[in-house]
């Protein structure tokens, strides 16, 4: 799912717990092959009106969970406040299922009480994304991260050039000069760099060099441009101090190899797909 998709069945079981109690499905841990990561969860309201919010992967293993569901939420109607129950699935031959790996599930019905606990431990983890320039590219990868596990702080020294509908998320700043954000910059922001100006550029560069020699808190700095702007520009930042192993953290061109395209929209994507990659962990397994 989304970040988008999250938010809004997040919002969706705030909205439904007005009318009645859930019963909470959360993937707690996983081994092997399965269809959803650690967090994911779904919910069943209590009535037949309310339909199931969220999914922990389908097929099976969701029937197996929402047959537990029910007994639970039957149980908490009575009146008798059941206690949490855990339950491991095997995803094999006996659920139907051929992915091989194991899930455990932690069942919990929760009510408007809860609510503001769910709101906080449920609310998809976003990683601070720091995007400096809003011209054509950096309007495309606003709307292209906007749905995505990213947190936008969207940065240019021009005033009025932001498209709030487009990410409506972000965090707009108008910073004059433009390189004095990077100091304030989140902790562990992967940074883009996309100005207007190769000035510009090139001094957001040098800042973001500079803070992560002293703080090593910036994990990916990122250039739009070819292999020749980044050849030119490595010499201005030698010849303002920085080594080769600082300039080595300096990743330009950008993009995933392979997708050439110069349309900002097919740039964005490549890009997108760039900072997915480096969330870290391996790739997810359908099941």
């Amino acid at each position: 799912m989304t970040t988008t998709a999250l938010q809004a069945s997040l919002q969706q079981l705030l909205q439904c717990l007005q009318d009645g109690p859930a019963c909470l499905v959360t993937v707690q841990s996983t081994q092997g092959s399965v269809p959803r990561e650690r967090g994911a969860w779904m919910a069943l309201p209590a009535g037949q009106a309310q339909a199931l919010i969220g999914t922990i992967g389908g097929g099976h293993l969701e029937l197996a969970a929402l047959q537990q569901a029910r007994l639970l939420l039957d149980e908490h109607l009575a009146g008798r406040a059941p206690a949490p129950v855990m339950l491991r699935q095997a995803l094999g031959p006996s659920l139907g299922q051929c992915c091989g790996g194991v899930v455990h599930l932690q069942l919990e019905c929760v009510t408007a009480q809860d609510a503001p606990a769910l709101r906080q431990r449920l609310a998809p983890p976003l990683h601070p994304v720091a995007l400096f320039g809003g011209g054509h590219v950096g309007h495309a990868l606003a709307r292209t991260l906007a749905p995505l596990p990213f947190a936008l702080h969207w940065i240019d020294s021009r005033d009025g050039v932001f498209d709030r509908q487009a990410a409506p998320g972000a965090l707009c700043e108008h910073s004059e000069p433009v390189h004095a954000a990077v100091p304030t910059l989140a902790a562990q922001s992967f940074v883009l760099i996309m100005s207007f100006s190769h000035a510009e550029d090139l001094d957001i560069v040098a800042a973001c060099l500079a803070r992560h020699r002293h703080q090593r808190d910036l994990p990916f700095v990122g250039l739009i441009g070819s292999r020749t702007k980044w050849a030119t520009f490595r010499h201005r930042l030698e010849a303002r101090g920085f080594s080769q192993e600082e300039l080595a953290h300096v990743t330009c061109p950008i993009g995933v190899p392979g997708i050439n395209g110069k349309e900002p929209e097919v740039i964005a994507v490549a890009v997108a797909a760039q900072l997915l990659q480096r969330l870290g962990g391996p790739a997810g397994d359908p099941g």
